[in-house]
Order: C-alpha cells, then sequence, then structure tokens
C-alpha cells in the first residue's frame, strides 16, 4: 500500500507517518510548511530509519493537486490531515479557513479518485458537535449549533466526503473525529511545534515550564464546570496515530459494514485546564506560573468522548496514561531547548 499523507509534516500527520512505516506501509507526503517545518522529516528518519518524499504544494491549487497524483500514480489511499487547525484564528479569517480546508478535500477527492485512489481517511474534530448537551457524547450525537469557522470545515469536510462515496460505488472513507491531541512520540524526538504562540494548552504548558513564556494563559474561568475551566478529552498524539493505521486495515476489508464511517477517538474521560496543569506539574515537578484571561472566541464548554464505536470496530484503545502525556511532552519540549 502506498499511502498519501497530506499535511505530513504536521503534529498528528508526522505521528502517523511514523505508524505507517512501522507497518511497512510506503508513505508520500504533501505539505507546504504553512504551520510546520521542513526538519520534521529528518526527525521521522531519525525515529523509523527511512526517508519519506514530501511534495510541497498547495493543495488548496486545482493544478498542484493535480501534479502531484501524475507524479505519484501508484497511490492507493489517502489519509487527508492537510487543514488550517486553529479555532480563535479562524473566527478571525473565516474565508481563509474555508478556501483552504474545503478546497483541499474536493482536490483531493475529484484527483485522487481519477488516478484510482479508492479510500480516504479524514482527519475530523470533536468541533462537528459544537456546545453539547449530554456527555460524553458518540459518533449519533447531533453535529451542528458550531462555534468557529474551523468546525464548521470539518462538518462540511465530512459531508463532501460522504456525497462524494453516494457517487462513486467503488470509493469508502472513514472520518475520524478526534479531541484533544496531546503529548509527543515516545523518543522524545518528535512533538508539536506550533509556529509563534501556541493556540493548544500543552504547548503553552511546556513553553512556560521551559522559560520560552513568562506566564500561561488560562482563556476562561468563568465557565459552569466544577473550577471554571472548560474541561476536554485528551488523548495521546501516538494512540491518534494508531487509530489511522487501525482505520486503514479497516477500510480494506471486504465486509466494511459501511462505505462511509465514522469514528471518535478519546479516552471518555473529562479533565478541565487547572486539572491538566496540575497533572502536568505532578509528572514533571515543574511549578507553573499562570494566569486567566477573557474567554477565548470559539471555545467550547465541556466535551468528552464515547468512543466505544472504535473499540469495537477498528479495535483501536488508547494506551497512554495522563502522566505519560505530560511526560513525553515536557520530553520533547527539552529535546528542542537542548538543540538550540
Amino acid at each position: 500500500m502506498k499511502v498519501l499523507v497530506t499535511g505530513g509534516a504536521g503534529y498528528i500527520g508526522s505521528h502517523t507517518i511514523c505508524e505507517l512505516l512501522d507497518h511497512g506501509m510506503e508513505v508520500v507526503s504533501a505539505d507546504n510548511f504553512q504551520n510546520a517545518v521542513p526538519e520534521t522529516f529528518e526527525r521521522i528518519e531519525a525515529i523509523t530509519g527511512q526517508k519519506v518524499v514530501n511534495e510541497n504544494l498547495d493543495l488548496s491549487e486545482v493544478k498542484a493537486c493535480q501534479i502531484l497524483f501524475e507524479q505519484h500514480p501508484d497511490i492507493t489511499a489517502i489519509i487527508h490531515f492537510a487543514a488550517r487547525k486553529a479555532v480563535g484564528e479562524s473566527v478571525e479569517k473565516p474565508l481563509v479557513y474555508y478556501r483552504n480546508n474545503l478546497n483541499s478535500t474536493i482536490n483531493l477527492l475529484h484527483f485522487g479518485t481519477l488516478a484510482g485512489v479508492k479510500h480516504l481517511v479524514f482527519s475530523s474534530s470533536c468541533t462537528v458537535y459544537g456546545n453539547p448537551g449530554n456527555q460524553p457524547v458518540d459518533e449519533d450525537s447531533p453535529v451542528g449549533n458550531i462555534e468557529s469557522p474551523y468546525g464548521y470545515t470539518k462538518m462540511m469536510g465530512e459531508q463532501i466526503l460522504r456525497d462524494h462515496i453516494h457517487s462513486h460505488p467503488s470509493f469508502s472513507g472513514i472520518s475520524l473525529r478526534y479531541f484533544n491531541p496531546v503529548g509527543a512520540h515516545p523518543s522524545g524526538k518528535l512533538g508539536e511545534l506550533p509556529l509563534g504562540k501556541p493556540n493548544n494548552l500543552v504547548p503553552f504548558i511546556t513553553e512556560t515550564a521551559i522559560g520560552l513564556r513568562p506566564c500561561l494563559e488560562v482563556f476562561g474561568a468563568d465557565y459552569d464546570t466544577p473550577d471554571g475551566t472548560p474541561i476536554r478529552d485528551y488523548v495521546h498524539v501516538v494512540d491518534i496515530a494508531k487509530a489511522h493505521v487501525q482505520a486503514l486495515l479497516h477500510i480494506q476489508q471486504s465486509d466494511q459494514r459501511e462505505r462511509f464511517e465514522v469514528f471518535n477517538l478519546g479516552t471518555g474521560k473529562g479533565m478541565s485546564v487547572l486539572e491538566i496543569i496540575q497533572a502536568f506539574e505532578q509528572a514533571t515537578g515543574v511549578a507553573l506560573n499562570y494566569r486567566f484571561s477573557p474567554r477565548r472566541a470559539g471555545d467550547v464548554e465541556t466535551i468528552y468522548a464515547n468512543a466505544d464505536k472504535a473499540a469495537q470496530v477498528l479495535k483501536w484503545q488508547p494506551e497512554y496514561s495522563l502522566e505519560t502525556m505530560m511526560a513525553s511532552a515536557w520530553k520533547w519540549q527539552q529535546h528542542l531547548a537542548n538543540q538550540r
């Protein structure tokens, strides 16, 4: 199997490439380094011992996507990560998000199908559930009432994939709705690397702990939660990466029940921002300096997963503990500091 991984230099994409290579699959990446760095592929090679070809192009451009499949006509499956992903930024720049995230998906499906690709695993998000009333959320929970343009691009991306599959009987797809990926590769050589100010909690924590930032901002202390801070379901990035491999193996099976399937990926346990801060301090012994700031546009109050379907169908279970998540993120941050 030759797998195209879009956004292969990104956080989840790079960890997934490591898992795909570990399973003996051939990988080609497509990433224009809009929110990543070329050195990621050196890190992948240091971990796996294998070089990965990356095509530096913008998948939202029709011609670029056409060229990609002309250069790699033997691609058999796609894992589509490439997307802008900052919730707050999407509120400020909605047209940028709609153009980039939706056009890339449309182009991949169009030219991929012309090239004979039959499977696509879509990187979706729990943001499609908006602010759900009942917890935990399962795959049958209502989508919509979304808080950000980013969330809408994920919901629309799923609908585009669903409609494409309906009109192409030989094509099948899986949408993985993951909750909050955190942590880093156990080697400490690969992890989340935000360019500029982090949008996600854990890299903000580790950059504060290492001294790159004077203070951690906690956005909102007045939510209707036990400690006033938002609650999320945090799951290790390697667990998320392994789920993509399981999804590819499942989608190739002739007994796949449906040609389009959706799966939640989470631990099933909600943790508040303050609980995550405490977990990091306990796992590393490093005290954090933090302060409360106003709520951030687009953030939901509480969401955590029911991932029973992934366990039953994909045979996927998260393996890493919260302590391991925090410790691995810290190991990665220290690795970066030692390289400077």
